[in-house]
Order: C-alpha cells, then structure tokens, then sequence
C-alpha cells in the first residue's frame, strides 16, 4: 500500500501548527497490474483448452453452446486414445471418466479424432462411453472454409 505524506511549505504552515501527515492510497500501480493481468489470461486461456494436435474433418454443423468445460477424449490416427492431454488405454477409459464426471452421468463429453483414423476405432471408444452411461457425447470438427 502506497503511502504519499504531504506536508506544508513553511510559508503556508501557520505558526504553532503541527506537521500532520495526510495518508492517501495510490491505485494507479494496482489497476496497472490488473489490466495487464487481464490482457495476459485474454490472450493465453484460448491457447490452453486443448493439447493434441489432431486434424478434424471439415463439416457445416453449428457450434454447440459451451457453458462449463467439457471432458475431451481424442483418438488419433494410430488408435492411441487421448483423456484432455493424457494418453489412456481402452480398459481404463470409462473407470477414469466415472471418477473424473463432476455432473455424474450427465457430464458433458467431446469425441475430437484425426481425419484419417479408422470409422471403426472411433465406434469403439464411442460404444465404451455410451455404454458407461455417458449420455451427452459430441463429436468435434472444424468449420468448413468457403
């Protein structure tokens, strides 16, 4: 906390008068830090919601409203399956996202995979979610450019 004490010129002091300190707070440093604060996480939180790089199909499909941030499962072009940015075997998919589901069964899930992988790998980690329980499976792609 910044702290300015002003003091009176001798020619304005009245004689007999005390010198008394006059406490002010300065904001201009703190609303300094919080609008650059502010500008880095506008720039940074885009960069951080996903971290497997995958190449999506290109499709017309509206994007879905996004209040809270979905769980995201990624299946590449090897079969290697992805939890956020983690790799995970097929086996323990469906353990994981039980225990990771904060809205339990009604937890939001996206199904983001490589252009190039098999239909099949896809249907596979699909089925073993649905059949868990999970509901509410979105698939993910990228806007077509026209």
């Amino acid at each position: 906390m910044a702290v300015t004490l002003t003091a009176l010129s001798g020619s304005g002091r009245r004689r007999g008068q005390r010198y008394r300190p006059r406490a002010e707070i300065n904001v201009t440093p703190m609303v300094d830090v919080m609008l650059v604060l502010l500008i880095v996480f506008m720039i940074t939180a885009p960069l951080l919601t996903v971290g497997v790089p995958v190449d999506l199909p290109k499709t017309d499909a509206r994007s879905m409203n996004a209040q809270s941030e979905p769980l995201t499962i990624t299946v590449q072009n090897d079969g290697s399956v992805f939890l956020q940015e983690s790799p995970i075997e097929l086996d323990a998919l469906v353990p994981r996202l039980t225990a990771i589901a904060g809205n339990g069964y009604e937890e939001r899930i996206f199904l983001r995979a490589d252009e190039n992988t098999d239909y099949g790998e896809v249907m596979k980690v699909m089925a073993r979610i649905h059949a868990a329980g999970f509901t509410n499976i979105g698939l993910v792609t990228d806007p077509l450019s026209q």
